[in-house]
């Protein structure tokens, strides 16, 4: 069954193609700067021993042009590893928020479109392009089943307790008004392999995706209990360019005191703030060189970043009751082996011990970087999302 995974962004899509049960592509690619001048497109087929790898330059109008230039490449003489179209049977989509009326992996009709559009005021950067794709889709791939797969749905299994927020109670039951969480995908697929590891489906696991965006989940038996991440992005911890947990007298402020717009804070929150705001810098590798230069606001932020990360591993050990292991993945999980050591130290008392050997080495699949014996695993989970989504899809359709 040929899965092919989209994730369309405002100006951007990404795109892998399954052959499932195979779950390595067969190939991958990434479309972006649509509607802008040159915008380009990346192809990757590993079909052959030799992975290859194909990028235009090219003027993308629109979504739908920039697919159909996928489509013309999934099936190039050349590049190609389709030779119709008609032969993609299911399209899986990334939906960024699916509010509380999607709780699992959902086949799109009318209805489901239908909740993803009411659901714009909640996720108004990404919900509308997200279904702008899913409507491309449906042109170009006719005879294919369309499924979304939210991220906001792996949070659905948060107890009342830890989804609601303490204001009037008509907040939540008239204007939903509540945590729910994001990166959920990728939570979930880490937090399955992690478990898959260590041999314990019942895993207490704290999460950790930590790329330009920023977010921990508190895992047990595969269900999230509580997560940073809230109604919107921007709280929990410190993100490339957005604030996480900030007190909102700080908001209050800039909008009685000193005459910011909602606008203006918005712009500020997300885009201007968190590493950026700090540093100037938002790539934590750029953040990493002018720390090894000395930058002494390269090293402030650096322990904002991480001493955040070591609250959220605390109070996470604590909602579970107990750890079984702390889980990094996504860019800088992954490759940035002193941010895993900072928000590893002082926590031996849980039983967290990183062995510093293990953490400094980099090789694929799943890495073990706690200290042998240690009470609390510490491993390094390499994230897909494309995967999970695909994966999801096939059990979709299985049942």
């Amino acid at each position: 069954m040929n899965i092919f995974v989209v994730n369309s962004g405002s100006s951007s899509i990404k795109y892998q193609l399954f052959r499932w049960p195979v779950q390595q592509p067969v190939c991958s690619g990434l479309v972006e700067r649509i509607g802008y001048p040159n915008a380009t497109i990346t192809h990757n087929v590993f079909t052959t021993q030799t992975p290859q790898q194909a990028r235009r330059t090219l003027h993308l109008p629109d979504h739908e042009a920039g697919l159909r230039q996928v489509v013309a490449l999934l099936t190039d003489a050349e590049h190609g590893v389709l030779r119709d179209p008609a032969e993609v049977e299911v399209v899986g989509h990334r939906v960024v928020h699916g509010g509380e009326s999607f709780a699992a992996t959902t086949q799109i009709n009318e209805e489901v479109k239908a909740e993803i559009r009411r659901l714009f005021a909640l996720a108004p950067l990404h919900n509308p392009a997200n279904l702008l794709g899913i409507e491309v889709a449906e042109r170009i791939f006719p005879q294919a089943r369309q499924i979304a797969v939210f991220d906001t749905a792996f949070h659905q299994t948060l107890p009342e307790h830890a989804f609601r927020y303490a204001l009037p109670e008509k907040l939540y039951t008239e204007e939903r008004v509540r945590v729910y969480g994001f990166h959920g995908t990728s939570h979930q697929y880490v937090a399955a392999q992690a478990a898959t590891y260590l041999g314990r489906p019942d895993a207490r696991l704290v999460t950790l995706h930590l790329g330009n965006g920023c977010s921990a989940a508190a895992v047990h038996a595969g269900r999230c209990l509580d997560t940073s991440m809230g109604f919107g992005p921007l709280t929990g911890l410190i993100m490339g360019t957005r604030t996480g947990d900030l007190d909102p007298s700080v908001v209050l402020h800039l909008m009685g005191q000193l005459g910011y717009t909602a606008e203006q804070i918005s712009t500020l929150l997300n885009k201007e703030s968190g590493m950026l705001g700090l540093t100037g810098l938002s790539d934590m590798r750029d953040i990493t060189k002018a720390l090894d230069q000395g930058d002494a606001r390269a090293t402030l932020a650096y322990d904002l970043y991480t001493y955040r990360i070591r609250k959220y591993i605390g109070a996470y050990a604590a909602a579970l009751g107990g750890l079984d292991a702390v889980v990094f993945t996504a860019g800088v999980g992954e490759n940035d082996a002193l941010v895993r050591r900072k928000a590893c130290e002082g926590l031996e008392f849980l039983g967290i011990e990183l062995n510093e050997q293990e953490n400094q080495q980099r090789r694929p699949g799943i890495r073990e970087i706690s200290q042998p014996g240690a009470r609390v695993k510490v491993l390094v989970v390499p994230t897909n999302e494309e995967l999970e989504i695909a994966s999801q899809c096939a059990t979709l359709l299985a049942e």
